[in-house]
């Protein structure tokens, strides 16, 4: 079992916060996103977040224990953050090639709420990821639930019911996934979810791993 914790900046972020996150006892994987640009033919979510930081632990303990120590150090560098603990679900693709250093993540967030919750859920883990796994290229999927956690950073908590990624080599081979015939059975599916509002975001970001 996995936990993640993301970070979502809307403001003036620094070069770089690789000696800080080096530095983070239990921190298992870190991966830094920035904007990119792809092509979606039925979205435009407008601006992407100027920064996401998506923080994997193996154990919920560490998460708690490094928001409560070694990460208390990053609020001085990030304006108008967000926060989330969330628990990893992964899933396999075809072509899991090794990823080149700097890559391309397009980033889904569903706000919610879900008139039923657990039945929305049990739809969307039943389909969408094999629908994904179909998309030309794609080298990772994951999605994730939102779980409540004892300890945290000064920063507000964000709400959603659920994110989820697809990875890709480049900018260019998310549009070309984003442009294929998957893309549309993606939507005709995402039609036949529960009812649920808020909105739900779609972001490309360039991707790089720090650990």
């Amino acid at each position: 079992m996995k936990f993640c914790l993301f970070l979502i900046v809307r403001g003036p972020t620094p070069a770089t916060l690789d000696p800080l996150l080096a530095k983070v006892p239990g921190l298992a994987r870190a991966l830094v996103h920035r904007p990119a640009s792809a092509h979606d033919p039925y979205l435009n979510d407008g601006a992407p977040p100027s920064l996401a930081l998506q923080l994997y632990f193996s154990e919920i303990a560490a998460l708690e224990a490094a928001c409560a120590g070694p990460l208390q150090a990053l609020p001085p560098f990030l304006a108008n953050a967000t926060q989330q603990t969330m628990l990893v679900r992964q899933y396999k693709v075809p072509n899991p090639a090794p990823l080149p250093p700097e890559h391309c993540t397009y980033l889904v967030a569903y706000e919610g709420p879900a008139n039923d919750l657990p039945a929305w859920h049990a739809h969307y883990l039943a389909h969408h990821p094999a629908i994904m796994a179909r998309f030309p290229a794609i080298r990772e999927i994951e999605i994730y639930t939102a779980l409540d956690t004892a300890a945290g950073l000064p920063f507000p908590r964000a709400t959603c019911i659920q994110r989820n990624k697809v990875v890709f080599d480049s900018p260019e081979a998310l549009t070309a996934a984003l442009n294929s015939p998957i893309r549309h059975e993606m939507r005709a599916d995402y039609a036949q979810l529960p009812p649920f509002t808020g909105a739900v975001t779609h972001f490309p970001m360039q991707t790089r791993q720090v650990i």
